[in-house]
């Protein structure tokens, strides 16, 4: 090992006014010319990387959480709208309280509620009867908190708003005249 400096060193000195000559030089005594990098260009990249990461792993895990909330949400919507529509199919629901699981996902409950609205007088002396509301709400577990969400509609008595408008009629006259 000390012979092979003791020859690099003899084949790289120059005298004055020559110039040492790699290309002269055995090739057991050549020196590497590959290049790389320094510790200080690690060192800066590494700190580089460091600084930089956190807010880009901060972004997407924020971007995960948001499309996760959006997805929730979403879901939430469409099971809402479905409930609803399975209320109002029943025509006018009866004055009670529900509560129950979706078939195909049982991460999402439901509850729906039917209120009767109290008759109130109208500014012409009309009293509107047969009103009632629904409210079903959707439920959702989210990072160990629920989530809801609620969709209010009003149902009218067809039944009762169509004797109610034969009684007009026959109140109001309801015979033609004849020219």
């Amino acid at each position: 090992m000390w012979k092979k400096k003791k020859k690099t060193l003899k084949y790289f000195q120059s005298m004055p006014g020559q110039k040492s000559d790699l290309a002269s030089c055995p090739s057991d005594v050549k020196q590497d010319t590959a290049t790389g990098f320094t510790l200080v260009e690690i060192v800066v990249t590494i700190a580089i990387i460091s600084i930089s990461l956190p807010p880009l792993m901060n972004a997407f895990t924020a971007g995960a959480r948001g499309q996760s909330t959006a997805e929730d949400r979403t879901t939430a919507l469409y099971l809402l709208k479905y409930k609803m529509a399975e209320v109002e199919l029943q025509g006018f629901p009866e004055v009670q309280t529900e509560e129950g699981e979706f078939d195909d996902n049982n991460r999402y409950t439901w509850s729906t509620e039917v209120i009767e609205i109290e008759p109130e007088e109208l500014p012409e002396g009309l009293v509107l009867e047969g009103l009632r509301q629904i409210v079903v709400t959707v439920y959702w577990q989210f990072r160990n908190s629920e989530k809801s969400m609620s969709l209010y509609t009003l149902v009218s008595d067809r039944q009762l708003s169509s004797q109610q408008g034969q009684a007009t009629q026959q109140g109001a006259g309801g015979g033609q005249s004849g020219r």
